[in-house]
């Protein structure tokens, strides 16, 4: 493991309206240390200009997509825009794609048929249009993405896992490849009303197959899964408590094997306002 980066998570850049607020916030997570800043692609036909935003309105801090939907997106575009962003800001923009989820995909009225050769067509066009491996990475789950992400990409991008499934992947990936897993977290010590921020969140997620099959894999059951997660499902999935709880909870995906955690802190599902006191008191106790 080469490597030891904190960075963020957070869906507020992709719902601020403001590109100016956005660029604020960015910048003081720069100011604070943090590595990169990762966020949704959206479900648009182009990368959101918002990634290409954050860079020019930044210095230091990368900036990646976790993630743009290979069913949603052409490669030659993404090529374009990934390297577009690398003649303007070498190194500091990541492209994550991935596979999405069956329920997201067909609604938009898009067969959601055999994801995995699509993936493989989807890098294979990636491949056809310049974009090196380096700059890439994909949102592994499962066994086969993460052979795919330790093959052709820089590493992997999971979400909502816990710690085991990070050590999982880092076994499946190797030691020389990125594991960036996102971490939600909550901060606040209150058990009662923790868990019922954290199950804001997990609720919409353990409707999804793609996540509760790969929870299946670490013992996880339906029984788990109702009402939101039990608690012991949504205490090994969203870290909660004091800042220095919290830092252990994040600390275990670190031990597993994980290079870069990428942290949302959970703001009670309000996208449009940025967590700012939560990553200053995370970045006082992790950078």
């Amino acid at each position: 493991m080469a490597q030891r980066l904190v960075s963020v998570w957070q869906p507020f850049f992709l719902a601020c309206e403001s590109q100016g607020a956005a660029i604020d916030a960015a910048t003081e997570l720069e100011d604070l240390g943090y590595a990169r800043i990762w966020f949704s692609g959206g479900f648009g036909e182009n990368v959101a200009p918002r990634f290409r935003e954050l860079l020019d309105g930044t210095a230091r801090i990368g900036v990646a997509s976790g993630i743009v939907s290979i069913w949603h997106s052409s490669p030659p575009e993404v090529a374009a825009f990934a390297q577009d962003a690398e003649r303007a800001h070498p190194g500091r923009f990541l492209l994550g794609f991935g596979a999405s989820h069956a329920v997201v995909v067909e609604g938009g009225g898009t067969d959601y048929r055999r994801p995995y050769s699509r993936m493989v067509e989807y890098l294979d066009g990636l491949d056809a249009a310049g974009l090196p491996a380096e700059r890439r990475v994909l949102a592994a789950l499962g066994p086969r993405m993460l052979g795919l992400s330790r093959d052709r990409s820089a590493g992997a991008h999971p979400y909502f896992v816990p710690a085991e499934h990070t050590a999982e992947a880092r076994t499946a990936i190797g030691p020389d490849r990125l594991l960036a897993p996102e971490v939600a977290v909550v901060l606040d010590a209150d058990a009662t009303t923790a868990r019922a921020t954290a199950r804001q969140y997990t609720s919409g997620y353990l409707a999804l197959p793609n996540y509760t099959n790969n929870l299946r894999r670490f013992g996880w059951t339906d029984d788990d899964f109702a009402d939101g997660g039990s608690d012991r499902l949504v205490d090994a999935l969203i870290p909660w408590g004091t800042v220095e709880q919290v830092a252990a909870g994040l600390e275990k995906h670190y031990q597993a094997g994980a290079d870069e955690v990428a942290i949302q802190v959970l703001n009670g599902g309000d996208a449009t306002t940025f967590p700012a006191d939560a990553f200053r008191a995370l970045a006082a106790a992790l950078i």
